[in-house]
């Protein structure tokens, strides 16, 4: 089974992979706790009273955050070519690149 997670992710052994899956949790906690003080300066809660509604926003708000975060830290983490890799490719399904 890891070898199989190793092959998908195209990690170059276990370590690789374990690296790669720590860059993935700290950029999806990171991007949570960078999002709250945006959705209090930007004090979406005062004008927007459904909260399915508020969900959905604050969704918007993170997934730019996430990638943003996800590039930082695989950098500091030496692997920015392989996230951009996979930013390209995020970014190519979005349609917003060739």
């Amino acid at each position: 089974m890891i070898e199989q997670l190793i092959k998908k992710f195209e990690a170059n052994s276990l370590k690789h992979l374990i690296l790669i899956f720590t860059i993935f949790a700290l950029s999806g906690s990171g991007s949570l706790l960078v999002s709250s003080p945006i959705m209090i300066a930007i004090d979406l809660k005062s004008f927007v009273t459904s909260y399915p509604l508020y969900i959905l926003i604050r969704i918007l708000i993170i997934i730019p955050i996430y990638q943003l975060m996800l590039i930082i830290i695989a950098t500091i983490f030496g692997e920015f070519k392989y996230f951009w890799r996979f930013e390209k490719k995020f970014l190519q399904r979005l349609r917003i690149i060739k």
